[in-house]
């Protein structure tokens, strides 16, 4: 905590710096987006936005993030981070061709695979155990690394998923990464907190303009950058909080901690994929049925779902704090088992409406076409 406190100065230049950048940028894109129509249209069903926004506000967390970064980086000397900026460059480029022209599904996972393999390969972001989840532990090189470039594509493509209504996954992402800051900073770990902080206030600096109605979407740039980061955060969190590596780690159940931290994207991903698989489906095709599709289908607003959404992930952040001794197989599985809970919960919800206005349709249909009940 000593730690923290002496360097309390720089996480708050860090987070300032971020901000500002990125809130000087944004206005700068919207406006050459509304000169050159640069915008994402609203096609009436999975984008219900009234007016024609840009999606170029990943721009201005790209810039922020790796502005920052690359200058708190040398400050501590941290070469590592030359492979997530490297990383970051390639999605950054891959995220924007996205947003202004499409790209095909199999490119972008190709371009992905390429950057969890650099993550992994040259700059060791990798996990190197399954830390007793499925009472598994120790693994070798290969299916370590194996393992890491799944983890990355996944919570990559996480982010880009919940990216569906004003705010939401800047919020998820703002909240990832300031926790994982906090937490580097308690263990001493301050390079990654310089990371984590300097992708907290771009991202901050960003929501300015996003919350509903918003002004500019982060776009596959901005989703596919903050997955990036919060899961390499993830990584490195995990990693050096592992049991045996120091006699006394500052968390324990390191992966359960990180899996509350993602919760929400994470277990939507999940979800989808896991019904559009049974359905025979791909599970990379676009539809109405992720958690905020869901609750708008309840009636809730835009910024409703934001607090929501956000208000559980931070139940199940200090459950996981609470609960930590547990052990990461039964915490875990204690987090998933409350968002089936939730998920069934919603389904019955949107159920009980959908028969509720089968009913009254019923009704009405029958005082219109029925004259003896005049």
């Amino acid at each position: 905590m000593d730690f923290f406190q002496s360097h309390l100065v720089y996480y708050i230049s860090i987070v300032g710096l971020s901000f500002l950048v990125a809130i000087a940028g944004i206005p700068s894109i919207i406006f050459t987006a509304i000169k050159y129509r640069l915008f994402d249209r609203s096609d009436g069903y999975r984008k219900l936005h009234r007016l024609h926004i840009s999606r170029l506000g990943g721009v201005a967390i790209f810039c922020s993030f790796t502005i920052t970064t690359l200058l708190f980086a040398a400050m501590v000397d941290y070469k590592q981070a030359n492979f997530l900026i490297t990383s970051c460059i390639i999605l950054f480029a891959l995220g924007l061709k996205d947003d202004l022209y499409g790209i095909n599904a199999s490119t972008k996972f190709l371009m992905q695979l390429v950057v969890a393999a650099i993550l992994v390969v040259a700059g060791n972001f990798r996990l190197t155990s399954f830390y007793g989840v499925f009472y598994l532990w120790e693994v070798n090189m290969l299916w370590g690394s194996l393992f890491s470039i799944v983890v990355i594509i996944f919570v990559n493509n996480a982010f880009n998923l919940i990216d569906g209504v004003d705010g939401l996954a800047g919020t998820l992402g703002a909240l990832a990464t300031l926790c994982f800051g906090v937490f580097f900073a308690i263990a001493d770990a301050y390079a990654y907190a310089f990371i984590a902080f300097a992708m907290f206030g771009s991202v901050i600096g960003f929501l300015i303009f996003n919350y509903y109605p918003a002004k500019i979407f982060m776009g596959d740039t901005g989703a596919l950058i903050i997955g990036l980061v919060a899961v390499i955060l993830a990584i490195k969190f995990i990693e050096l909080n592992k049991i045996g590596s120091k006699p006394d780690p500052n968390f324990y159940s390191a992966p359960a901690i990180s899996v509350a931290v993602l919760i929400v994207p994470i277990f939507d991903s999940l979800r989808i994929f896991f019904i559009r698989i049974i359905q025979r489906r791909s599970p990379f095709k676009g539809d109405r049925n992720h958690v905020h599709h869901r609750l708008q289908r309840l009636g809730f607003t835009a910024n409703q779902i934001v607090f929501s959404l956000s208000f559980f992930n931070v139940l199940m952040i200090s459950l996981a704090l609470v609960l930590q001794t547990l052990g990461n197989f039964t915490l875990i599985s204690i987090i998933l088992s409350i968002c089936v809970i939730m998920n069934t919960w919603i389904t019955y919800a949107i159920g009980k409406k959908i028969d509720r206005n089968y009913k009254l349709t019923d009704v009405i249909f029958k005082d219109t076409f029925n004259p003896s009940s005049n």
